[in-house]
């Protein structure tokens, strides 16, 4: 697509205002009304894994809804996301609100059959569950990868409640079947949310390095994309972002929250800081609308979002694209 062309829907003077209308992610076409989808930007409205308070299967429509006053043209990266890529809105998956392993199996299917295409993924949660099999897909096409996993907690414990499966198991069982390449996964934003040492003893055993929230105080967040970088590079990289990652005071409709995290501004700097790194795919989850005021929550994920896909279309316009 040509970088001067701005989708319908991305223009004030396309003629329905904003706040009117089908709330597809940032008014972009649905992805039936395309030939080919470069990126597609998928609802998957499964919340059967959380472990305390529920309502992320409403994520996707809240983020949807915040989603509406995106513009088509970031100022930081110098790119319009949505012209360099066919950017388009898949809608929200089927999965069964009973069963985790059913879900994982239809998101997973799903998923594979967008790699199939040719079609990248950024999915809109959901709990944190839905990163396994999206993270199956993914090393099915590209073998294994790295994850920058942004999150308040560790999620790779083992078996709760007799489910090995759940939103604090993803990414254990991810390093198990050996689709993460575990000399280059971290976790940012850690804080709280731990029983006992012996967890995070386990999870150096897993091959992730950890940015705790505190560090962006300590060292500042140029230290910590330096970090990220070097830690990642050699391969396609994986993005799953809880919105936990962020504090409360910015995001507080989420399922497990944690107080002293990170700022929107914090979150976005460090996105930024991922150009050339080889993004083939994201998740943001873990919002639960219940909670929220004003938006607030849906706004920094919708906004969250928008980030990736804009580091994806920097690379794809400067030729450096996975």
């Amino acid at each position: 697509m040509s970088n001067e062309h701005i989708p319908v829907g991305q223009s004030d003077e396309a003629g329905m205002p904003r706040y009117a209308g089908i709330a597809t992610f940032a008014l972009l076409p649905h992805i039936e009304s395309v030939p080919h989808a470069d990126i597609a930007v998928l609802g998957i409205p499964f919340d059967g894994g959380t472990s305390f308070r529920p309502g992320a299967r409403f994520g996707p429509s809240h983020i949807r809804e915040a989603s509406r006053q995106l513009h088509p043209y970031h100022q930081t990266h110098d790119v319009h996301p949505f012209a360099v890529h066919q950017v388009v809105d898949a809608g929200d998956l089927g999965v069964s609100p009973y069963s985790i392993a059913s879900a994982v199996s239809t998101i997973e299917r799903a998923a594979n059959e967008f790699g199939e295409q040719g079609t990248r993924l950024v999915a809109l949660g959901g709990d944190h569950t839905i990163a396994l099999p999206l993270l199956r897909a993914v090393a099915k096409q590209h073998g294994p990868v790295a994850v920058i996993h942004f999150d308040a907690h560790l999620d790779t414990w083992d078996t709760l409640h007799r489910a090995p499966i759940w939103h604090g198991s993803p990414f254990r069982r991810a390093a198990e079947e050996g689709i993460l390449d575990q000399s280059r996964c971290l976790h940012v934003g850690l804080r709280g949310g731990v029983y006992d040492r012996v967890e995070l003893e386990d999870d150096k055993v897993l091959g992730f390095q950890v940015i705790r929230a505190d560090d962006y105080q300590e060292h500042g967040v140029k230290v910590i994309i330096d970090r990220i970088r070097a830690r990642v590079a050699g391969g396609p990289v994986y993005l799953s972002i809880d919105i936990d990652v962020l504090d409360p005071a910015h995001a507080p409709a989420t399922g497990t929250p944690e107080v002293a995290g990170l700022t929107t501004r914090e979150l976005f700097a460090t996105i930024r800081g991922l150009t050339g790194i080889g993004i083939i795919g994201a998740d943001i989850v873990e919002v639960a609308p219940a909670y929220d005021h004003a938006q607030l929550t849906g706004l920094a994920a919708a906004h969250t979002v928008w980030e990736v896909l804009s580091v994806m279309a920097f690379d794809a316009k400067h030729g450096i694209e996975d």
